[in-house]
């Protein structure tokens, strides 16, 4: 199952839920939805700096990636970014095709 980096930033409302709530229940809640779209949570980790949280998923494809991205931006609660990660092999496979390609200009 393709591997998703998601860091997150809380906004004013993220940092308001987050005092009430706590850190253990907003992991609660993010299992509880990766579960629903078929994935898992490999690790779930708040920092400081630029990004409050950081989260390894496991997600069956890019829509539901992006599902995931639009749900928690909807709430008002966070800004996401997320980045698909690529194992070692997957990029062996990716430097072994071969293309047709000219750089702009040349």
């Amino acid at each position: 199952m393709p591997k998703y980096l998601i860091q997150a930033s809380f906004t004013d409302t993220g940092v308001k839920g987050l005092l009430k709530d706590g850190g253990s229940k907003r992991r609660t809640a993010v299992n509880l939805l990766m579960k629903s779209l078929g994935g898992s949570v490999e690790a779930f980790y708040y920092g400081f700096g630029e990004g409050d949280v950081h989260l390894i998923v496991d997600l069956p494809d890019n829509t539901t990636a992006a599902t995931v991205s639009l749900v928690a931006t909807a709430s008002g609660a966070f800004n996401i970014r997320t980045t698909p990660l690529l194992t070692p092999e997957e990029i062996d496979h990716a430097v072994k095709k071969t293309v047709k390609y000219r750089a702009p200009g040349r």
